[in-house]
């Protein structure tokens, strides 16, 4: 494996024959810490075992909520189960509209940490 000094520049190679890379633990929340509710470590709470927020409608999945194990295939699976969740949301909210009888309102939207 080919090494660079971050400080000085200087190159170096290291034999190794497997790499394990860890981007850290800290859930990278700040997009959302202060849109929904978050624990004392910055982790995003969620309703039981779903990934429904303390926001009706918003999801959270993976390293975010992830106090345990933080990798990739959780994240992954994680993401998968945030997406059902978000599907039957939807498809709850587009049903009791239509009992009632009325249209899906349009709304104005803002992506969370997009700039303004």
């Amino acid at each position: 494996m080919r090494l660079r000094d971050t400080v000085t520049g200087e190159e170096s190679t290291l034999p190794v024959t497997g790499v394990f890379v860890a981007i850290g633990h800290d859930p990278r929340s700040s997009l959302v810490r202060d849109v929904v509710d978050v624990d004392p470590e910055g982790y995003v709470l969620v309703q039981g075992q779903t990934t429904n927020t303390s926001v009706d409608g918003v999801f959270a999945a993976g390293d975010l909520v992830d106090h345990t194990y933080r990798q990739a295939v959780t994240a992954a699976g994680s993401g998968c189960a945030a997406a059902i969740d978000a599907e039957r949301w939807l498809a709850d909210h587009e049903e009791s509209e239509a009992a009632e009888g009325k249209q899906l309102e349009t709304r104005q939207y803002r992506l969370i940490g997009a700039p303004r």
